[in-house]
């Protein structure tokens, strides 16, 4: 069941929302909550054309207000013709999420320059380059939120994940920094570290309900989130209810990351 957001955290009525990644799990789940508080959210999706379609409808049912944008974060050129045109058509952008991101699940000995590469392209070079052109208009405005989504494998390492952890690592240290820099001018920036979300993607990955069921067992709270529980994380981030924190990573993992290592 989805979690409203309408009345939980005002601020978004006439505000314009950007989230990547939003075809499905958290970037569907996030696109909604900020469409329930009333805000315009543009959905941006790479090659899954047939979910944003469906995110977009199930905006439209709830009476909501999106657009949605094709085009993959990684190819910073696209960003800097298209970004001008879609703010001069929609509206400037207040509030920036940057979800979409590459995984890669090769053994760190494996690992290809080629595939490093495609994961830096869209988890870092063109998160980096797309926070910098939206955050310029932000400073010209006088404010803005930008919030990134960042995983508990930036802080806890698995096996097999070093090309996708490296890249989120550099997303929480980009975060401080960016933080810093945009203070002064009335930007605010911060990171969610998910940890197992209840996704499609991940229940397809893991493909073993006894596993599905091991893996709860190993979590404080029990379970997997649930995408929308990531999305009011988000929500809350961008929300004058958070108007003095910027800089700051919010772990939403059911705390995991507080287990001690071997428990």
């Amino acid at each position: 069941m989805d979690t409203g957001a309408q009345g939980l955290l005002p601020g978004f009525t006439e505000k314009t929302v950007l989230v990547t990644g939003a075809s499905r799990g958290i970037g569907r789940a996030t696109a909604r909550a900020f469409a329930q508080a009333g805000a315009q959210v543009i959905l941006n999706f790479r090659v899954d054309r047939a979910g944003a379609q469906e995110t977009l409808a199930a905006i439209q049912a709830e009476g909501g207000r999106a657009h949605l944008w094709q085009a993959d974060v990684g190819d910073v050129t696209r960003l800097e013709r298209e970004l001008p045109e879609l703010e001069a058509r929609v509206g400037p952008i207040q509030v920036l999420v940057n979800n979409a991101a590459a995984f890669n699940t090769d053994p760190f000995l494996e690992v290809s320059l080629a595939e490093l590469d495609r994961l830096w392209a869209t988890n870092l070079r063109g998160l980096f380059r797309l926070s910098q052109l939206v955050a310029r208009g932000m400073v010209a405005r006088g404010g803005g939120c930008i919030v990134h989504v960042s995983s508990i494998l930036a802080q806890h390492a698995i096996p097999a994940r070093s090309a996708y952890i490296a890249t989120k690592g550099a997303v929480e240290s980009l975060t401080r920094a960016m933080a810093v820099e945009l203070a002064p001018h009335g930007v605010r920036v911060n990171t969610v570290a998910p940890g197992l979300v209840r996704t499609q993607a991940l229940l397809s990955a893991l493909g073993d309900p006894q596993l599905e069921a091991s893996l709860e067992q190993g979590i404080p709270l029990g379970r997997f989130a649930r995408p929308q529980e990531l999305a009011q994380a988000i929500l809350f981030l961008a929300s004058p209810a958070a108007s003095y924190i910027t800089g700051a990573l919010l772990a939403v993992d059911g705390g995991l990351s507080a287990l001690e290592a071997g428990v």
